[in-house]
């Protein structure tokens, strides 16, 4: 009997990323997966990235081009689930790439069933190596009370995450996101994936983890918003925070308030490294300005947290005691490592 062929809604938010962009579309457009639209959302580029766009829709009856006002990842996202008429959908960061056979392989592990969401894993693109990254979680089908003692229970404050909140990476039936638009805060720049992923995965019947898969190519780029400073990261954070209490309310998590904190002090580590890499004098009152704010001070303070990686520890120090002296070091430490990094 012959498996049945789901359409496949691929989303590609862009803004600014013409030196990539034909090297992703061209990768999702050469997918052994036929039945396939691919969605180009153009987030007021004021690069080339909108001809680009338009030049792929002018030639491929599958490309379907969405021009709007720049409102940031999260509207991007959410116009391309509006305007999506498959059955699942895949969402492919714009200066990313995908494996030919990355589509394929995912629909293989699909039943059709309401809120089924499958799971890859990604191959992390630096200048001079590529490094596979494997999902904790041990591959399989997880559903009912497995889903939801192993997966649902420890997705929210855990210091390494067992499955990844990006966006990306996953194949997803589109009733998942039904009724989640009262969640999405479109200013949020820093946590936007967990925005919009977090209550969907909260709402799935059926999660697949795959064995190796590395389909994904994550391209580790300099200038992106996770690898530069970023003054609004504080106020994403903050907003992410409020969002995620009201999901954690309505989807009455168990333990959701301590979970919800943790996972606030993990992400205000984020918030210290990028405040770390700030290239002004006054760092310094800027960190203090973010972390002695009483209400961040009182959850930090107040919320147990195990940090086993080294790197974290020393960010947690400085989130605890932020003085002088000691945001020095960090920074030290943080300029050495970027450094490291680009070499």
């Amino acid at each position: 009997m012959q498996k049945i062929k789901y359409k496949i809604s691929v989303i590609v938010p862009v803004y600014n990323k013409e030196k990539y962009l034909e090297q992703c579309i061209d990768s999702i457009l050469a997918q052994t997966y036929t039945e396939l639209e691919l969605l180009l959302i153009d987030d007021e580029s004021t690069d080339s990235s909108g001809r680009i766009c338009d030049r792929y829709g002018k030639k491929d009856r599958r490309v379907k081009v969405i021009h709007q006002k720049n409102g940031g990842p999260t509207a991007a996202a959410v116009a391309g689930l509006r305007a999506a008429t498959g059955d699942y959908c895949a969402f492919v960061d714009s200066d990313d790439y995908v494996s030919e056979d990355m589509l394929q392989e995912m629909a293989g592990c699909l039943t059709g069933c309401k809120g089924e969401v499958v799971c890859c894993n990604h191959v992390l693109e630096k200048r001079k190596e590529t490094v596979p990254v494997i999902l904790p979680l041990k591959p399989g089908v997880y559903e009912g009370a497995r889903l939801e003692e192993e997966i649902k229970d420890k997705l929210l404050g855990q210091e390494n995450r067992i499955i990844s909140m990006s966006r990306c990476m996953k194949l997803c039936e589109r009733s998942i996101f039904e009724g989640n638009e009262k969640y999405y805060d479109m200013k949020i720049r820093m946590g936007d994936d967990f925005n919009l992923i977090y209550p969907a995965l909260l709402a799935a019947r059926r999660i697949v983890i795959m064995e190796n898969a590395l389909f994904y190519h994550y391209r580790y780029v300099e200038d992106s918003i996770v690898h530069r400073y970023d003054p609004g990261t504080a106020d994403s954070i903050e907003r992410w925070y409020r969002s995620a209490r009201q999901v954690v309310a309505d989807r009455q998590v168990p333990e959701g308030e301590g979970k919800l904190n943790r996972e606030y002090c993990y992400m205000m580590m984020y918030v210290m490294k990028n405040e770390l890499r700030n290239p002004d004098r006054d760092y310094v009152r800027k960190i203090q300005a973010v972390f002695l704010d009483e209400e961040v001070r009182q959850r930090i303070l107040h919320t147990p947290l195990s940090v086993t990686n080294r790197a974290n520890a020393l960010l947690y120090l400085g989130m605890q005691y932020p003085n002088k002296a000691l945001l020095y070091i960090l920074r030290t430490v943080m300029m050495h490592y970027d450094r490291m990094g680009r070499k």
